[in-house]
């Protein structure tokens, strides 16, 4: 109950300190693991990074790389 709550809190934009206060985490490094857990927020600082003018996307292998890839 404790992870799915702070997973909440962390998705709803609460931050990390307050998240650990919450807890009662002695230090927000014991709450730097929900961070690492949550793929969403991984997402959403990957499209931050987008170049200007770009449209953000996943990368797609293409089909030489995969079959060069299924030889090894």
């Amino acid at each position: 109950m404790r992870h799915s709550t702070a997973m909440a809190l962390l998705d709803a934009g609460v931050d990390v300190t307050v998240i650990a206060l919450w807890l009662g985490h002695e230090s927000t490094e014991t709450t730097q693991i929900y961070l690492h857990a949550d793929m969403s927020i991984k997402e959403r600082a990957l499209a931050r990074t987008a170049p200007a003018g770009s449209t953000p996307g996943r990368f797609t292998a293409p089909d030489n790389l995969l079959a060069f890839l299924k030889t090894l």
